[in-house]
């Protein structure tokens, strides 16, 4: 089984989204199962609903789960095998108060050396401290695991000190649950960020500490820089999916896009659907990758040319299909559905005369409207009976009817959308 494992502490990051589609990918072409598991053990950080808004995100982007879990759901099973532990001699109670540890530690870092937790510290608080945590005895051995992208990994014991694994308050910490589940639910592969690297030598050492013999395969993503180079924070609008969404890229393209990064995919333009019959973990790109919202923007709008003109409507809020077509054509000049949905709203905003040749070409139109004349079927009768109606032509007649037809001097031509203009024309040149 494979798994995603978001946390509900806030909105759903492109890496995080990243991780889900490979390990769903990974799953399918596996026919293992993929699971959903809402790690809620940070009860302090935890933001009510966004569970929910994690999960219909990627029913969204079609990340349909074959289970679905809460971590809290297992913290009774945690604590009982934190207390075996301690029963087995490979865990114990440390009652050092918070202020005792930072004083170790100002006290390495004054020394110029790494902080080490010392299990001799372990009872050395215990008169005035009743709430002790559990930790897990350090490695004695240095552990070592096969990355399925970064190659071998080898943590000396000396980096892995004895660590908490069940809180003051009974919590759970991050480590000890994940450890637990994933072999709760007999997860076979770990697909995620590279942040996690070193949390896996804990995972492994928790694991081994009660005789867990399955072998688990790793993966860790590079992590995904900002246009400065930076690794992409909350700070950075384009790590949430969120917002790429409420800017108008589409589910796919950004799919499309993350499975491109460090990549190279057979083709450019491609479904998740089909990233499931070529794609290979092993041929990403080691290193970095830059979050390029230009190509986003490109791949968007290559997905949105392969819409249909109903789904094209649909998505822009209309049952016209003439919408539909219409925002087709602009798409020689937009990218997203926002932009599209600018362009749509200008045509039908309300035009500002500016002369004395716009008036005169707009009552000449109304005029057409009213007499419900034949020329208005094609856009070559319509010029002619502009011509014929203004003695205007040239720049004269083609720039005002173009603000008064679009809301702008700029476009695409005329003739390609007076087609679909033709069926609004009362609408568009409202006063």
């Amino acid at each position: 089984m494979l798994r995603f494992a978001p946390s509900p502490t806030g909105d759903l990051h492109i890496g995080n989204l990243r991780a889900a589609i490979l390990n769903y990918i990974i799953a399918k072409q596996t026919n293992q199962e993929f699971l959903i598991r809402i790690e809620d053990t940070d009860s302090a950080r935890n933001i009510q609903g966004k569970d929910k808004e994690i999960l219909g995100l990627l029913n969204l982007f079609g990340l349909l789960w074959d289970r679905l879990v809460y971590q809290s759901e297992n913290f009774k099973q945690h604590n009982i095998i934190a207390n075996e532990l301690i029963k087995a001699n490979k865990a114990f109670y440390c009652y050092c108060t918070k202020e005792f540890l930072a004083a170790k530690k100002e006290e390495a870092i004054k020394e110029g050396r790494a902080f080490r937790y010392d299990d001799s510290w372990a009872l050395l608080c215990k008169d005035v401290n009743n709430k002790p945590v559990i930790r897990l005895k350090g490695a004695t051995d240095s552990i070592s695991f096969f990355d399925e992208i970064k190659g071998e990994c080898s943590f000396n014991q000396n980096e892995i000190d004895s660590f908490v694994i069940i809180r003051e308050d009974g919590i759970p910490t991050y480590n000890f649950a994940c450890s637990i589940d994933d072999m709760i639910y007999d997860i076979s592969y770990i697909i995620r960020g590279e942040d996690h690297t070193s949390n896996t030598p804990k995972q492994i050492l928790i694991r081994n500490s009660l005789g867990y013999l399955k072998e688990i395969k790793h993966a860790h993503l590079p992590i995904i820089l900002n246009k400065f180079g930076k690794k992409m924070s909350k700070r950075d609008n384009e790590s949430s999916v969120n917002w790429l969404l409420e800017q108008g890229f589409l589910p796919q393209a950004i799919i499309n896009y993350l499975l491109s990064m460090g990549n190279k995919p057979k083709e450019e333009i491609f479904a998740l659907k089909d990233a499931i019959a070529w794609f290979d973990i092993k041929t990403l790109s080691k290193s970095p990758v830059k979050f390029d919202i230009d190509q986003l923007r490109h791949i968007n709008r290559e997905h949105l040319k392969r819409l249909n003109i109903k789904d094209m409507a649909n998505l822009l809020e209309s049952q016209d299909l003439s919408i539909g077509a219409l925002a087709k054509v602009y798409l020689e000049e937009a990218s997203t559905l926002n932009e599209l949905r600018d362009k749509i709203s200008l045509i039908f905003s309300k035009k500002e005369i500016s002369d004395e040749n716009m008036k005169l070409i707009k009552d000449s139109i109304m005029k057409l409207i009213d007499e419900d004349s034949k020329s208005l079927e094609d856009f070559n009768s319509f010029k002619s009976a502009l011509i014929a109606l203004t003695n205007l032509n040239g720049k004269a007649l083609f720039h005002p009817l173009r603000y008064l037809l679009t809301g702008s001097y700029n476009g695409p031509l005329l003739n390609d959308i007076y087609i679909y203009l033709r069926f609004y024309l009362k609408e568009i040149l409202r006063s």
